[in-house]
């Protein structure tokens, strides 16, 4: 909802000025969502996202539902909800009703005619008894809206506008209920059905390559903390680290480091399972396999990079060890071990000697982090190393000469609730055979329109611009053909492979081809014939101008221009036995000569006699030395004149004009 609004505002503060905050109201049909977002120019952040997901429309209907089954029960002596389709027909009035309260506050009937029984049922609502009625629910829409603010520590007076969606936020109990918390008129800009399908579209699109969109940049939170969890070496205890805390920055990454001497694992998990509306709060195992110790028998270094992504999952992204090589000096790595990484589990991570790489970072200043989250996670799925991962563990560290080198882990990942690779696979793999198929039967139904459309168009020509193509004989035998091609595409060719539409299609044109062809070629001949005639009358002109001495063609040679007035002849006694021999054809026989053969002939024409014709004059200079030299007289100084102008400029700037001097030696 937030990308559909702020992607098309012109009016967002720069980067560098006080981003705008938004609060957008989300209550649909069955979920309630509040999030506080802050704008500027091509930039959206989320600071907080709280929700009630089990209230929404649908539970006011039920409310609605609720008192008139009890209502009916005494009234009428019907137990509605031991009958599914009458208690769906209530539920379909309930919201009719709860829709007209909305824009009503009079009394408001309810009827239902042979609602059960045969029986016809009547009752009414109004606005006050409906909001008393759904108190308990309209008591919910306050607390996700205090916790939004409380977790993005704004004040009232730091938000902009209160943008709301979702057709349960048109319940004016609803409305009343957002505008008294925030001291403030509701803003109702967005379209309340379709701002969540518009945002999940441009979304789409922007990860999509095909498309261009405006760059636009976003940074989502992550909803719940994220807890990492493994067995200790300390006395067989277990460590663990919060990765990610609520409402942190996504797409997020972080580097930990851990010192092993074996494969260990990784069990991810919601650090609050109260908080997550699902029964198992376990997110994943991960097995870093291939894990053994220095040559030294020392512990390897492990870096384990873990990362939430541009759609908000959570994955061990990848794991490389670090292999010590020929090492000179002191082999004692207890300076890098020893830093404490999370305030909450100092003890146990300095023992098990694993080091989260940027938690110290987070720590020194929250300010930083904020800036370095605004910009690193503006592109999608940019891998950050915060914090001290970037600095050395010690200031001695650097002094020690050491080859490092680092080498891929696999990792194996075991999903709770999640599909696994191989199944996700399958299902592409399943996709992609129904696209195929799907192309398979256009084609097919592609096939058989073709063979239908052609029914129906050449059967209309027959009786029209076809019908003196053809003897009544033919049209006969071809009509009855059309009537029994459509026949069989209504009965036995209802549902056939393509090929047979194809072979159906090809049958046809065998017969209706030669039709069409004498219409068109009877259409398009005379436009040609036109054009090879005039032509020929053009160029008959040319000849006969240059038999009468015209000065305009004496430079052209007497052996060519006799090939052209004999090639001239030919072209005119073959065009005039061409139209007699066709004009003695009726229009229901084929064509003497096509239009294809006429062209070819003016093409020809064209190219043999043209370059002759119109060769042009050669250009003869008379020569007149007394004017080259009185040329040459008047270029002597002018070439002088300016190597006597530019050979002083190089010593004015030497550094401008460096050029002049070796250009007037080549003059």
């Amino acid at each position: 909802v937030a990308l559909a609004y702020g992607i098309y505002k012109q009016d967002l503060p720069a980067l560098e000025e006080k981003p705008r905050n938004v609060v957008f109201v989300d209550m649909g049909h069955s979920a309630y969502q509040v999030s506080i977002c802050a704008f500027n120019k091509g930039k959206l952040k989320v600071l907080a996202t709280t929700f009630d997901p089990f209230v929404g429309g649908r539970n006011f209907d039920e409310a609605l539902v609720d008192y008139f089954s009890e209502e009916f029960r005494t009234k009428y002596k019907l137990n509605v909800k031991e009958n599914p389709r009458a208690l769906l027909r209530l539920y379909q009035e309930c919201e009719k009703l709860k829709k007209l309260m909305s824009a009503n506050a009079s009394d408001l009937p309810l009827n239902i005619e042979c609602f059960m029984n045969d029986l016809d049922v009547s009752s009414k609502m109004n606005r006050a008894q409906f909001e008393q009625l759904c108190a308990a629910l309209l008591s919910r829409v306050e607390p996700p809206l205090r916790a939004a603010m409380d977790q993005a520590k704004l004040q009232r007076e730091d938000i902009y506008s209160i943008e709301i969606v979702g057709g349960a936020t048109r319940i004016p109990a609803v409305k009343e209920q957002i505008s008294s918390f925030f001291c403030k008129e509701i803003s109702t800009t967005l379209n309340a059905d379709e701002a969540v399908a518009r945002g999940c579209a441009l979304q789409c699109a922007i990860l999509s390559p095909a498309f261009k969109v405006r760059e636009f940049s976003i940074t989502d939170v992550v909803p719940y903390s994220i807890t990492l969890r493994w067995k200790s070496s300390y006395e067989e205890g277990t460590g663990e680290c919060e990765v990610f805390s609520k409402n942190h920055a996504a797409p997020f990454s972080k580097v930990i480091t851990f010192h092993k001497k074996e494969p260990f694992d990784l069990e991810a998990y919601y650090t609050h399972p109260h908080e997550v509306p699902y029964p198992d709060s376990r997110i994943g195992r991960f097995t870093i396999q291939n894990v053994g110790p220095q040559h030294d028998g020392d512990n390897s270094k492990v870096k384990v990079k873990v990362r939430v992504n541009i759609h908000g999952l959570f994955s061990v992204a990848n794991a490389s060890i670090i292999e010590k090589q020929n090492i000179e000096g002191d082999h004692n790595d207890a300076p890098m071990d020893t830093e404490p990484s999370s305030k909450n589990q100092g003890r146990d991570d300095e023992l098990d000697k694993m080091q989260v790489d940027q938690d110290e970072g987070i720590q020194k200043s929250q300010a930083e982090q904020q800036n370095q989250a605004d910009e690193e996670t503006e592109n999608a799925g940019t891998e950050i190393k915060t914090g001290s991962a970037d600095k050395p563990d010690h200031p001695a560290q650097p002094k020690a000469k050491a080859k490092v080198k680092s080498i891929d882990l696999p990792i194996q990942a075991s999903l709770y609730r999640q599909l696994g690779q191989d199944l996700i696979n399958c299902y592409i793999e399943n996709e992609g055979k129904m696209m195929m198929q799907d192309k398979l039967e256009k084609e097919r139904n592609d096939a058989k329109n073709a063979v239908e459309e052609y029914v129906y168009d050449f059967r209309d020509k027959l009786c029209g611009v076809f019908e003196k193509f053809i003897t009544e004989e033919d049209s006969n035998k071809l009509t009855l053909m059309l009537e029994d091609t459509e026949n069989w595409l209504y009965e036995d060719g209802e549902d056939q492979p393509k090929q047979v539409y194809m072979d159906k299609l090809q049958e046809l044109r065998k017969f209706g081809q030669p039709i069409q062809e004498r219409y068109m070629e009877h259409e398009e001949r005379p436009k040609v014939l036109n054009e090879l005639g005039k032509k020929i009358q053009l160029l008959m002109k040319a000849v006969e101008a240059y038999k009468n001495k015209d000065e305009k063609y004496d430079h052209l040679d007497p052996a060519e221009m006799e090939k052209v007035e004999k090639y001239i002849n030919e072209a005119m006694n073959w065009l005039n036995s061409k139209m007699n021999a066709q004009n003695k054809l009726c229009l229901t026989q084929d064509p003497v000569v096509k239009v294809a053969e006429i062209l070819t002939k003016s093409k020809e024409l064209d190219s043999f006699c043209n370059p002759i014709i119109y060769k042009p004059k050669p250009k003869i200079e008379p020569p007149n030395d007394g004017q080259s030299k009185a040329n040459g007289e008047h270029n002597g100084p002018v070439n002088g004149q300016s190597s006597t102008e530019t050979k002083p400029e190089p010593a004015k700037d030497n550094s401008q004009q460096t050029k002049p001097p070796g250009e007037m030696e080549v003059d």
